[in-house]
């Protein structure tokens, strides 16, 4: 079979001439998903942390998790890190000779790490299977190991590195902070009735309620005067129990608030986020600039097939001309 130039070229132009006619518009830039209307998180203010890790031992069991062995220290769950067994966890900045609580030099300070449940989360985004969920009405962003495929882009994808996988279990799946909304969802346990870390905090340090409320209790704190004396919420907001605290130096920030559009955890500091594991990131959410991109490249892949189509007639009518003339 032979395919001249006149030939190759009138493929190439009928199959060009039909690729201009099914070629999409350019794709519009998705933007970022909106806070879900009855939206759950939490604030965890780090000036009231005092590192007892209560939340720590709180999480593991009202998750059903086991305990960790540390090779670090050779002792037994006191985890350093999140893990396929640790889904929240308590780490510790310290500066200079760390003589005082709360500064940047010559200071201390503590920070809670679990997944922030982001408005518009990349975890989500990037599961093949929905096998990571988003509660369209609570924001709850959640994991259905009956439908994971063990692939861990979530793992990949998540900007705070939050998702871990059980690569030390047999049938491992993903692990990551739920807001424990098992509990949420009518389980029964004598102990909890609501986000366990939240429930145990003994100095309100981490406190549980609709994300509306939490951000109006945020503000409320940046906005004092440091060494003011204040009362704040211990649990979760509207429940009842409250506590006398002094307000700390804190930073005009609320990381959360516009973080890749925004998260459903919220977290107040005296020391700059960046000097305690979270980095500046911008409102634009990955997912969004991740699924515009997805979309214009699979849409222009319309383009070389209907193209590589028109090559294919040209060829099997040349293929055809080639018969007749042996004929």
């Amino acid at each position: 079979m032979t395919m001249d130039r006149r030939q190759f070229l009138k493929g190439m132009l009928a199959g060009g001439a039909v690729a201009t006619v099914a070629a999409p518009l350019p794709a519009e830039a998705r933007g970022n998903l909106t806070m879900p209307p009855k939206a759950m998180g939490l604030l965890y203010d780090s000036t009231l942390c005092v590192g007892c890790k209560a939340c720590v031992s709180a999480c593991k069991e009202s998750n059903h998790l086991p305990p960790e062995y540390s090779l670090v220290d050779h002792l037994w769950d006191t985890p350093l890190d999140l893990s396929g067994s640790t889904k929240n966890i308590i780490k510790m900045y310290r500066e200079g000779n760390a003589e005082v609580k709360d500064r940047e030099i010559d200071g201390y300070a503590f920070m809670k790490q679990s997944c922030l449940h982001c408005v518009d989360p990349s975890c989500v985004s990037a599961c093949p299977v929905s096998a990571m969920r988003k509660d369209a009405v609570t924001g709850i962003v959640s994991h259905h190991p009956e439908d994971c495929i063990g692939c861990r882009y979530c793992v990949e994808a998540c900007p705070f590195d939050v998702p871990r996988f059980q690569y030390d279990k047999a049938f491992p799946k993903i692990v990551k902070c739920e807001l424990c909304r098992h509990l949420q969802e009518g389980e029964n346990d004598t102990r909890f009735q609501y986000s366990a870390c939240a429930q145990v905090c003994p100095t309100g340090a981490t406190l549980y309620g609709p994300v509306d409320e939490l951000m109006a209790e945020a503000k409320r704190r940046i906005a004092l005067k440091p060494g003011t004396s204040h009362t704040v919420p211990r649990g979760k907001v509207g429940g009842g129990d409250s506590q006398m605290a002094t307000a700390g130096n804190y930073l005009q920030q609320i990381y959360g608030e516009k973080e890749l559009g925004g998260t459903q955890v919220l977290k107040l500091a005296s020391v700059p986020f960046d000097k305690l594991g979270y980095r500046d990131l911008p409102e634009r959410s990955f997912a969004s600039e991740s699924e515009t991109l997805q979309h214009s490249l699979y849409g222009y892949l319309i383009t070389p097939a209907v193209v590589l189509g028109g090559l294919v007639v040209a060829a099997k009518r040349t293929q055809r001309d080639d018969e007749d003339n042996q004929e």
